[in-house]
């Protein structure tokens, strides 16, 4: 196990900095598959029927749960292991990370067979979450450290892989499902079967070829003490262990979390929802959305959060964090406002058109939150520090997809509306919790110095 350790991992003079992104997307452009999960919905809940949903097959919200159990592990194991990961070097990380999202996919597989929930709670739930988790903060760490002269750009890189994961899981799942499709099978476990084995090759690539820099390692021609004075950016270090000890953490934990929440009930459920608002009885035959273009919409989606990361984070190298963050909650109160009459006008372009400038942002928030903390709070503890932020993702993962399901399932159930006019309710809802956000960010000032490292003080 030693090639796995922390010294193996640590570059010659001379490497090629721009060669770690490679093994970050590698690794992240699998796991964002958890982004494009809802294409399995629907055949899930026909794995007795077939064709058509029987009384023993599960149903929709059982299912969401999936979902959310994956993201809450994603943030708890993140938040667990950001020290242990900056002690062992991202290899060892991602070479667990492997190991844990692919075996999700297996163990998975094996509860569609039994028809067994628990299994899936537990594959893809737990397991694959723990995965989601190491692999998601083993490479963002070690890029800000690659890149210190441009931060934002460096994490958009990395966490655009996530986001762009969805991008190739979608269309990959259905066609793996279509191929294994039989009289007597959806095809689901056939394809958690062959993912996870692909998944798993495809992320050791990203562990065999990823190096640290050596330490005092600068790029050419940087030098921190001639860079331009930002507000809010730091030269100092705070400890992971100090860090959550600042008001500027909790405030940043609220704006991940209030930005998360917005956009993850609607990217959970898009397949569904977009078939449900735009269906033969709401907007006829000739406009209605079926499965294989819900998959489409699902993948556009993906495309804008993947491009969103990289475009939202590299921009606030320029215009800072916090106005990054402004932008995204301004904006996003609008839109979410607007999505109910947009719905109602049934123009697909206009939902969709709205839904993706949404998601760019989703994913913008994402890839601009590790430059912020390192903006606040230095470099050294970064991941560590990071990976405890990411229980605000956890949380998100809970209340968002809680807020979608139940609120829909209780306008169906109690209100009795149309399925077409279940989410309007939910969209206003989101738009106060981003104006919650926005006050948060407008809230984060420079971290105090009696919370800097002592070596920092001297």
């Amino acid at each position: 196990m030693s090639f796995f350790s922390r010294e193996k991992t640590i570059a010659p003079a001379g490497y090629n900095r721009w060669k770690v992104p490679i093994a970050a997307l590698s690794i992240h452009l699998c796991i964002g598959q958890i982004y494009a999960f809802s294409v399995f919905n629907q055949p899930l809940t026909k794995v007795i029927g077939i064709k058509e949903s029987a009384p023993e097959d599960w149903e929709l919200t059982t299912l969401g749960w999936i979902f959310s159990i994956a993201l809450f592990f994603l943030g708890a194991s993140a938040a667990t292991f950001g020290k242990w990961m900056e002690r062992v070097g991202p290899r060892m990380a991602m070479f667990a990370s492997a190991i844990c999202f692919s075996s999700g996919f297996l163990i998975s597989s094996l509860g569609v067979q039994l028809h067994q929930i628990w299994l899936l709670y537990l594959g893809s739930g737990v397991i694959g979450g723990i995965g989601l988790g190491l692999g998601y903060i083993s490479p963002v760490s070690t890029l800000i450290k690659w890149f210190p002269d441009r931060p934002g750009m460096a994490t958009g890189m990395a966490i655009m892989g996530f986001g762009g994961g969805g991008m190739i899981a979608s269309p990959l799942s259905v066609y793996l499902m279509k191929q294994f499709r039989s009289e007597t099978s959806t095809g689901v476990a056939q394809t958690f079967l062959v993912m996870g084995i692909i998944y798993f090759l495809v992320m050791m690539i990203g562990a065999i070829i990823v190096r640290v820099p050596p330490e005092n390692w600068k790029p050419k021609n940087f030098d921190p003490a001639k860079q331009k004075v930002k507000k809010l950016v730091t030269h100092a270090h705070v400890l992971a262990d100090n860090a959550i000890k600042t008001p500027q953490f909790y405030f940043l934990f609220f704006v991940l979390m209030l930005n998360v929440t917005a956009g993850i009930g609607v990217l959970g459920q898009a397949s569904v929802m977009i078939q449900e608002l735009f269906s033969v009885e709401s907007v006829g035959p000739a406009k209605a959305i079926d499965a294989s273009e819900a998959a489409k919409f699902v993948m556009l989606l993906s495309l804008f959060n993947m491009l969103g990361r990289f475009f939202w984070s590299s921009l606030s190298d320029t215009i800072g964090r916090k106005n990054t963050y402004i932008i995204f909650f301004s904006l996003g109160i609008i839109l979410y406002s607007a999505i109910p009459s947009i719905g109602s006008s049934g123009s697909v372009v206009l939902f969709i058109a709205a839904f993706a400038i949404i998601m760019s942002m989703y994913g913008g928030g994402f890839a601009t939150v590790p430059a912020y903390l390192r903006d606040l709070f230095g470099t050294r503890q970064v991941g560590a520090i990071h990976g405890r932020l990411l229980l605000a993702w956890s949380m998100a993962a809970i209340l968002g997809p809680v807020l979608i399901n139940y609120m829909r399932q209780y306008q169906i159930e109690v209100n009795k509306l149309p399925k077409a006019q279940v989410y309007s309710m939910t969209m206003y809802v989101m738009a106060g919790l981003l104006a919650i956000g926005l006050i948060c960010n407008l809230s984060i000032r420079s971290v105090h110095h009696k919370h800097h490292h002592k070596e920092d003080k001297n």
